[in-house]
């Protein structure tokens, strides 16, 4: 009897087809009673961010032996009580590093350029050019924090624009800061010294509020600060204070410490570029997702080592990620 996969969340038809040979089973993982009714005899389950499994979904799924998220953040799963119940937690940690990269890179133009004030001008009815006059980047300064994944993909990114990369990652050598035409420096200088600055940490207890007020009043009131990460990393009342008292000139960010971020007084301000957590949001990386969670899955079930696993020695072993960098 072929085992039973509960898909909680939507995913490709695409990613699901290659589970042929199993039982499928779809169900709402935003209802509670709902999931733990569907995991009662279930062996693996397929989420994505919608679906929270705690301890309580675990209690009630004494058959699982994966939970495999098509996405990087695990923030909706109770990994320590996964452990705790011998399930495997996998993820897809490198499926959305080019949706994200690319979206920073858009992000950085988006707001040195003052897009979306002018957007919102002109369908107002006003013609105002000299308004929104922005600047170039090329020539200015960008600097990176985080050179895991989707750091290491900005900065190649960025370097035909013509601008001076600076980088800080305290996991990252020199050597390979410079290989990506960029200079390790500390956090204090680059804040200081760049034009523009882009972060790329995974959230930890070491990376919650890292760009705090002291490290902002850093920053040079023409500078502009890009957000794709994670929310948290940035203190959004300092951000506010800052932008608000001409501090900085502009932020831009795709994530916000509590979401959805409706109400959150960042978007009330014209220097703000504002996304709704959108940098994973493409066909390709959901593709790429689905089938990373899906080939967990089998690697599980086949009793196979399985990728990207982060709570047992079953993992596949993959390149170490520079802490400080990460694809998030």
């Amino acid at each position: 009897m072929p085992g039973t996969v509960v898909v909680a969340d939507s995913l490709p038809h695409t990613a699901l087809s290659e589970l042929e040979g199993y039982a499928l089973r779809h169900c709402d993982g935003r209802d509670p009673r709902a999931l733990r009714e569907a995991l009662a005899d279930a062996e693996a389950v397929l989420i994505r961010s919608g679906t929270r499994i705690d301890a309580a979904a675990l209690a009630a799924a004494p058959r699982l032996r994966i939970v495999a998220r098509a996405g990087v953040g695990l923030d909706n799963v109770d990994v320590a009580a996964a452990t705790r119940a011998g399930v495997v937690v996998a993820n897809a940690p490198r499926s959305n590093v080019i949706s994200v990269a690319e979206l920073a890179v858009g992000l950085i133009i988006a707001s040195v350029r003052r897009v979306l004030p002018a957007n919102r001008s002109l369908r107002d009815g006003r013609w105002e050019r000299s308004r929104y006059q922005g600047r170039e980047l090329a020539g200015t300064t960008v600097g990176i924090i985080g050179l895991g994944h989707v750091g290491t993909l900005v900065a190649e990114r960025l370097a035909p624009f013509g601008v001076r990369l600076l980088a800080h990652d305290p996991y990252v050598d020199t050597e390979a800061a410079h290989r990506l035409g960029a200079r390790a420096v500390a956090l204090d200088t680059l804040l200081s010294e760049s034009d523009t600055v882009t972060v790329h940490v995974p959230k930890t207890p070491a990376t919650i509020g890292l760009l705090g007020d002291r490290e902002l009043r850093l920053m040079k009131p023409s500078a502009h600060l890009v957000n794709t990460s994670r929310g948290g990393i940035v203190d959004e009342t300092a951000l506010t204070a800052a932008l608000t008292q001409g501090r900085l000139a502009g932020a831009a960010l795709d994530v916000f410490a509590l979401e959805p971020a409706v109400g959150n007084a960042l978007l009330g301000l014209d220097s703000v570029v504002a996304t709704p957590h959108i940098g994973a949001s493409t066909h390709e990386a959901q593709e790429r997702a689905g089938r990373e969670a899906v080939t967990a899955v089998r690697c599980a079930l086949e009793g196979r080592p399985v990728p990207y696993a982060v709570n047992t020695p079953l993992a596949t072993p993959v390149p170490a990620e520079p802490v400080g960098g990460g694809p998030v």
